[in-house]
């Protein structure tokens, strides 16, 4: 019965309660011919307003000096130009008019997708008697390779892992030797002990067995 109670409080709280929001830095090197996804995040500061919004990604090729409309997500997802036909998936917030997540997902990159990208986050906060309207922009700066690198911090981080892992288990070793060499010579302290117990018995007895004789003579 508890088990249960405490999994219908868990549940109420779980439907009462929206997900934690973190504006995490989206990835900015793509490899030629796969898959990429474009982050960006504008997290809501008032999480207890209610509010709508709308997203809108430019993109301004490398090298070039002006930014053109691309897509719009509003209620639905729309592709503004020509050279991202059937290439863009809506990989952020769904079945919610509260984006806060407005990343999408690029499929075959091309070297001519290299350059930045800007997505607006145009979002209206519906207070009492009044509305309040904000414009969040988020820029990527996207890179595409012909094969992927790795950067330095993923290579010193595997490293550690690595380095963690030898040296939890020469730890283990040394415990495990340890633990041997400790129930080995308790062992040891165990067999003497019961000698000894046994070498006094027998010396105890034959004592007793000479003091007999001496009293029968």
């Amino acid at each position: 019965m508890q088990l249960l109670l405490v999994s219908l409080l868990c549940s109420l709280f779980a439907y009462r309660c929206h997900g934690a929001c973190a504006e995490v830095d989206s990835d900015t090197e793509a490899v030629a011919g796969k898959g990429f996804k474009l982050g960006c995040i504008s997290c809501k500061k008032r999480s207890e307003v209610d509010s709508s919004a709308t997203v809108e990604w430019y993109f301004r090729p490398k090298g070039e000096a002006d930014f053109f409309h691309i897509y719009t997500y509003n209620n639905g997802p729309t592709i503004e130009h020509e050279q991202f036909l059937e290439r863009i998936y809506w990989n952020g917030s769904k079945r919610s008019n509260d984006i806060q997540d407005a990343s999408i997902y690029l499929f075959n990159v091309s070297f001519n997708d290299s350059g930045t990208y800007r997505c607006f986050f145009n979002r209206a906060l519906f207070y009492d008697k009044y509305e309040y309207n904000t414009v969040v922009s988020k820029v990527v700066h996207l890179t595409v390779v012909a094969k992927a690198t790795r950067e330095t911090a993923s290579i010193v981080s595997e490293v550690m892992m690595y380095v963690s892992i030898i040296g939890l288990q020469v730890w283990l070793l040394i415990e495990m030797i340890y633990c041997y060499r400790k129930i080995s010579a308790a062992g040891e302290e165990a067999l003497r002990e019961a000698a000894n117990a046994e070498y006094l018995a027998i010396a105890s007895e034959s004592k007793d067995n000479c003091a007999g004789v001496q009293v029968g003579e």
